[in-house]
């Protein structure tokens, strides 16, 4: 039985430095040394092929890798046939409809017969369908801002992370066409054997995402508010409870969610809690 998986992540940037750092968390080991195309894993049953973004989709679908990391923005662009089986939450970002500071819009049917210059014409020209809108679509690949400046084009259709390159190159987002994150992606119809090894890795990926949005916190509170403070921090079942040396006194230990945390403590502070630990989590199997 091939246990073996063989997984495609994008050889350089933003992407490709959080996708290996992911599967260091889940505690697999490998040697990409610079420069390498592949890579092989010492403690998991899993080969690493170093690709460009845009190859990782087709590279999937033709059975050349197993699984891949890729932004959704590309796998929907190149359309082949992959599916989503985990969305990994990193590398967040939007395709967004810019346009020069100060032209007048008022909604996508200010882009009638307009030009558009973008990287992404499939994903644009669905939402101008999706929207009645008739414009003209310039494909070009990289420094897709430039081109209302130099008469290319009226507006843009590109990916906005911060938008400061937008607002350097005299640009206004209007329009968000799609919302994108990394994905992992897999061909239809795995082996037997490789889809255990993926289900395996999703687990491992799963523990790492749940422990990234929660924290450990210790704290010292009175006997008396063991009940209110439970339902502050009620954890994944209900804290541990630790009577102290000190009479009328606990210790609590339980999980709190990242994003409820600054209110969560000083409601615990109103409480009478003291002495106020939180611990970040390195895995957690819920």
């Amino acid at each position: 039985m091939n246990l073996k998986l063989k997984i495609a992540i994008q050889k350089s940037g933003r992407l490709s430095e959080d996708s290996l750092q992911l599967i260091r968390e889940c505690g697999i080991k490998f040697n990409n040394g610079i420069g390498k195309l592949k890579a092989e894993a010492t403690n998991f049953p899993i080969d690493f092929l170093l690709l460009r973004d845009d190859d990782i989709p087709g590279y999937v679908a033709d059975g050349v890798a197993d699984v891949g990391i890729v932004g959704e923005n590309v796998m929907v662009e190149k359309a082949q046939k992959v599916e989503i089986v985990h969305r990994l939450g990193f590398s967040k970002c939007r395709l967004s409809i810019a346009v020069p500071r100060g032209a007048h819009y008022d909604g996508p049917a200010s882009l009638q017969g307009k030009r558009i210059a973008t990287s992404y014409p499939r994903i644009l020209g669905q939402f101008l369908a999706q929207e009645g809108v008739n414009a003209e679509i310039h494909e070009i690949s990289g420094s897709v801002e430039i081109a209302p400046g130099i008469g290319l084009a009226e507006a843009i259709c590109d990916i906005v992370s911060s938008g400061s390159t937008l607002f350097t190159n005299g640009l206004e987002e209007v329009e968000t066409v799609f919302r994108s994150e990394a994905v992992l992606i897999a061909q239809p119809g795995l082996s037997g054997g490789q889809s255990q090894t993926l289900d395996k890795l999703i687990f491992r990926i799963k523990a790492v995402q749940v422990a990234r949005n929660n924290k450990y916190i210790l704290l010292n509170a009175p006997e008396d508010k063991i009940v209110t403070i439970t339902r502050l921090i009620p954890g994944m079942k209900a804290p541990s409870v630790v009577k102290l040396a000190r009479p009328g006194w606990v210790s609590l230990h339980s999980v709190i969610n990242e994003n409820d945390f600054w209110e969560v403590i000083e409601a615990l502070q109103a409480e009478g809690a003291e002495g106020i630990l939180v611990v970040p989590i390195e895995k957690m199997i819920v």
